[in-house]
């Protein structure tokens, strides 16, 4: 942090107490739900002290320093209008998420920490929370005790403890902040970036339905990217977007790096897988994200049907764009044996849902 931000964090620390008690009063019950909004990669600020939410806003310079934007709790999965249609498979994988009372991921990212606080000061200041444990990039292959970036995870075993954070930071420009102490800064506000689960999906054109075969899987989505946000970078590129969606782990419903989007023509379809890679930005995060056709795993072969498998679902799928289709071993040998074909590579869908190409050895 440069010389002008640390002058600017002192004087809103100089200013904390400034307020007079029937100021203080004015101030709206914080009996509210912050919706998530668009947090960078990386943090600047932080918090600790503070025992409880009173003494928090009694410290806080609101009118001056301060945005605080206060909004309805979220109460399910906005832009999904899709009472008529079946959903296929594999879009979207989150739909579940409408009929639970869960609004966020159980896992938190939290940046800007001070460089020398351990791990257990972490765990110490957010367990007034709920049950926790911290973790970061390769902690288990270092024998750090401190976050070596200055960036955690806080991951609860409640996801209402994630609530009641969030209830207690304070919002600057669309950002949570709370402030949090080590043995060389006191009251050093760091930023806490929850995932809020509805940002998961999104649902651009709902007159056009879901088409599998339509649909890409891009490969390193930076993580605080939306749904919404992944939907309209790909439609501004390409046009014809329909449905975006951000891969979450099963268990703590966090972000993958991954995504999907589905369009609703060929064209478009094509135009994407064509181009490989795109260049994704999200505030101080650039990336550059890989695009390949998304696999199913429960396709037949578009040849022979079966006949030729046993009716196994087929194996492969060849991603030229003069192909786009799902073979079985047989019929990928025999059709890909003819001239201009024997360089096309099989595509196989990997665990964590990413396409991979396969060497394939001819018989």
């Amino acid at each position: 942090m440069n010389s002008k931000s640390i002058s600017s964090l002192n004087s809103w620390s100089s200013s904390l107490s400034s307020w007079s008690e029937q100021q203080l009063q004015l101030i709206p019950s914080p009996q509210f739900q912050i919706i998530h909004t668009n947090i960078p990669e990386y943090s600047v600020y932080s918090d600790q002290n503070f025992q409880d939410q009173n003494q928090f806003y009694q410290h806080a310079n609101f009118q001056k320093q301060l945005t605080f934007q206060f909004k309805r709790p979220i109460t399910g999965l906005q832009n999904s209008t899709i009472k008529s249609k079946p959903i296929p498979n594999v879009l979207p994988t989150q739909m579940s998420l409408v009929k639970s009372t869960a609004k966020y991921s159980r896992k938190v990212f939290i940046g800007g920490l001070p460089p020398d606080i351990a791990e257990n000061d972490i765990v110490m200041h957010f367990r007034r929370y709920g049950q926790l444990i911290v973790d970061w990039p390769h902690k288990s292959d270092s024998k750090s005790l401190f976050p070596p970036k200055g960036y955690a995870f806080l991951i609860f075993e409640k996801e209402t403890s994630v609530q009641e954070l969030i209830n207690y930071c304070v919002v600057d420009k669309e950002k949570y902040y709370i402030c949090i102490s080590s043995p060389s800064i006191k009251d050093k506000p760091v930023q806490i970036r929850p995932w809020s689960l509805v940002d998961a999906d999104y649902f651009m054109d709902n007159s056009q339905p879901i088409d599998p075969r339509k649909t890409i899987f891009v490969g390193g989505v930076p993580r605080p990217l939306k749904a919404y946000e992944l939907a309209s970078i790909m439609n501004r590129l390409y046009g014809g977007v329909c449905y975006a969606g951000i891969d979450i782990d099963p268990e703590l419903k966090y972000p993958k790096g991954a995504g999907r989007v589905s369009f609703s023509n060929q064209a478009s379809y094509i135009a994407a897988i064509s181009a490989r890679f795109v260049q994704l930005q999200h505030c101080e995060i650039e990336k550059r994200a890989e695009v390949k056709p998304y696999v199913l795993d429960d396709q037949i072969c578009d040849f022979c049907k079966g006949v030729k498998c046993n009716g196994r679902y087929a194996p492969f799928f060849c991603a030229n764009v003069s192909c786009l289709q799902y073979f079985c071993e047989s019929c990928w040998t025999v059709q890909h044996a003819k001239p201009g074909k024997d360089f096309h590579k099989p595509l196989v869908k990997e665990g964590a849902d990413r396409p991979r190409t396969i060497p394939f050895k001819w018989c």
